[in-house]
């Protein structure tokens, strides 16, 4: 509207009236309404768009943060049925050594008396044989003097009829000695009775084989006994230990697990009150957008009316005949500026040229080649696809080299000879790993949230400027417009305040004179009445209009504190989780590298490892250009690029990028294993 009222203003100095001067206003406020009103509405359109974009990301990211939760109690649930089973069998494994070693020791006291009964009895029965050897031995020499007869006495293992013979034979003997019986008589008898021992000793020596033999038996029983029962112990107990291992492992898994669902109940919360603050704002801009579309619907109505009645025939040709000399002849104008757009591609060019001779980069030669001469937006959609194809091609070969470390890192674990070590490492580092891929992925899913509110964040920013400027020169030509119609206005009432004053006297005039006035000329009083009331119409519509334009300023700066300030605590948020959950994948790579290590250590078979190796290392071990040699290429190379987009956006030049590491070059070619 400014140009069109610099015109409008221009054209008094050459001979126009006001009310013309109004006129052409108002035609230009008409195009400039018309203009704004469908700029509003694609604007508008765009906010609207953004809106239910917005809206549907966040519903997604709450539904994801739901189901993480979900995930997660599910997951703790498990855990803990799990451990309490664990600590049930565990429990009952502790019982059963228990059992075991009571078993043990009651079998152990059994044994003691089993074992002392035999030495008490092998010794009655040795001790019985060495009295009949003695007591055979000293019949044999044909007298019964020295017969140990209270030995055999003492013996249990001696019959009582054998005592009471022997104890008879003592007593005959006795007798004989003192008698003088017949020899051949005792020498019968004696006979007897050494045959009689005979027959015992061999007994009592069988029995006491049958004894060693029972013994032995016993003994080994006993040694078999103890032996499975200490097995069972020895089992149940490693048992109890390793279900004791895997019941610690679970709880710190617990812990993880409960510390990850707070923090997704509290991203949930967070997300879920920046979606009902966007919700608020999109429907208050959507009333603000409706009441100032009607806004400019009635201000178009009203202008289109004030300039009908101000072009029609009795206003133009009154101000005509009744205010000549109302014209003003000079008025200050606003200086135009334009900015003038220099070759920026060329520039562009040159800059992406000279970045290539310095890096050696085909990929900045190439972009420099098209950027040459060619469309603004051709070379910006250019550059930019070419930075998100050398991104996605680090982010190709990091996650190649990634692989190359786990593959590598996995043929050392796999030459270890201890299986059941090298299962439960590989079962530690599959976990770490599958965490670390969990938490990667958590981590770009925020980044992404992140990068996506840091985006609506400037987006907003823009809009607000825009909108802030809109309003501004909104407000100023609404004033403007005001001036101008209050002048005009202020000249129609004192030109009509004047003719209602003025007089003319009536003169008689002769008999034969034309006739001539008989009434007072006091001006066009009757047309003046409907354009003083529709100039007071539109300048009332300028008036409001400006108070409506402030007031929804106003709105929209609040709405847009509000909106940033929330949008804020989120990416705090969201980034202090990141840098949490940023914190525990490098914690778990240590873990890795230590768990991978000890696996290491373990390593005794190498042959078929070392084949596996071999192929490897065609793909994996470099022998040509260092990864972070690549890395730090393609670094500067987006650099470069991201330099010639501030180049298209009319930043100065930037210095050439410092040769060096970057900050984020953490790969490594592989030189061996």
């Amino acid at each position: 509207m400014r140009l069109s009222t610099l015109a409008a203003l221009a054209a008094v100095a050459h001979g126009v009236t006001p009310t013309q001067k109004v006129i052409q206003l108002l035609q230009d406020m008409m195009a400039k309404g018309k203009e704004d009103l469908r700029a509003e509405e694609v604007k508008f359109s765009a906010f609207s768009e953004w809106c239910d974009n917005t809206k549907a990301a966040k519903g997604q990211a709450i539904q994801r943060e739901a189901d993480t939760i979900a995930s997660l109690e599910s997951e703790v649930d498990q855990l803990q049925a799990d451990c309490g089973q664990l600590s049930r069998q565990i429990s009952s494994l502790d019982e059963a050594v228990e059992q075991h070693t009571t078993d043990t020791k009651a079998a152990t006291e059994v044994r003691g008396k089993e074992s002392a009964d035999f030495q008490a009895t092998y010794q009655d029965y040795s001790e019985t044989l060495d009295s009949l050897d003695g007591a055979i031995a000293t019949m044999k020499s044909g007298t019964v003097n020295g017969f140990n007869f209270l030995q055999l006495s003492r013996s249990s293992a001696m019959p009582a009829d054998v005592m009471r013979i022997l104890a008879s034979f003592a007593q005959s003997g006795d007798a004989v000695s003192e008698t003088a019986a017949p020899e051949a008589q005792y020498n019968t008898h004696l006979g007897g009775i050494i045959d009689m021992l005979k027959e015992l000793k061999a007994k009592f020596k069988s029995e006491r084989t049958e004894l060693e033999k029972e013994e032995l038996t016993r003994k080994h029983e006993f040694e078999m006994m103890a032996s499975a029962l200490h097995n069972e112990a020895v089992n149940d107990r490693t048992t109890s230990s390793r279900k004791a291992a895997t019941r610690a492992k679970k709880e710190k898994r617990i812990a993880e697990a409960k510390g990850e669902l707070a923090q997704a109940q509290e991203d949930l919360a967070a997300d879920k009150k920046y979606l009902a603050d966007l919700a608020a704002e999109c429907a208050a801009k959507t009333t603000d957008f409706d009441a100032r579309q009607k806004l400019r619907a009635e201000e178009l109505e009203a202008i289109g009316k004030a300039a009908d009645i101000l072009s029609s025939d009795s206003v133009s040709q009154g101000a005509e005949q009744h205010l000549p000399g109302m014209l003003q002849k000079g008025t200050a104008f606003v200086s135009l500026r334009a900015r003038a757009v220099g070759p920026i591609t060329d520039k562009v060019a040159a800059y992406l040229q000279e970045a290539a001779e310095r890096i050696g980069s085909e990929h900045l030669q190439s972009a420099a080649n098209s950027a040459e001469s060619a469309p603004f937006q051709k070379v910006k959609k250019m550059i930019t696809e070419m930075i998100v194809k050398l991104k996605e091609e680090a982010n190709e070969e990091a996650e190649h080299n990634a692989w190359c470390d786990t593959e590598l890192t996995t043929n050392k674990q796999t030459r270890s000879e201890k299986s059941s070590q090298i299962e439960e490492l590989n079962s530690n580092i599959e976990g770490l790993l599958a965490s670390n891929s969990k938490l990667s992925i958590e981590v770009s899913e925020l980044e992404a949230d992140i990068q996506h509110l840091e985006a609506e964040r400037s987006r907003a920013a823009d809009d607000r400027n825009a909108e802030k400027t809109k309003n501004q020169a909104t407000i100023s030509d609404a004033r403007e417009a005001q001036a101008a119609v209050s002048n005009a206005l202020a000249v129609l009432k004192e030109f009509y305040n004047k003719a209602s004053e003025a007089t003319a006297l009536v003169q008689g005039a002769p008999d034969d004179a034309p006739e001539t006035f008989t009434e007072p000329y006091t001006g066009m009083q009757g047309e003046s009445g409907g354009v003083l009331g529709m100039l007071e119409v539109i300048l009332s519509d300028f008036a409001r209009l400006e108070e409506d334009t402030a007031a929804s300023e106003a709105a929209a700066a609040e709405e847009y504190k509000a909106f940033m300030s929330d949008s804020k605590t989120d990416v705090a948020t969201k980034t202090a989780d990141v840098k949490g959950k940023t914190d525990k994948i490098t914690r778990q790579n240590e873990s890795i590298s230590q768990t991978r290590e000890a696996l290491a250590a373990t390593e005794k078979e190498l042959d078929a490892a070392q084949e596996y190796y071999e192929k490897l290392k065609p793909g994996c071990v470099s022998g040509g250009v260092n990864y972070g040699d690549r890395v730090k290429q393609r670094e500067d190379e987006v650099q470069s690029l991201k330099e010639a987009l501030k180049i298209l956006n009319g930043d100065d030049i930037p210095m050439p990028i410092e040769s060096g590491r970057s900050a984020y070059a953490t790969g490594a070619s592989h030189q061996g294993d």
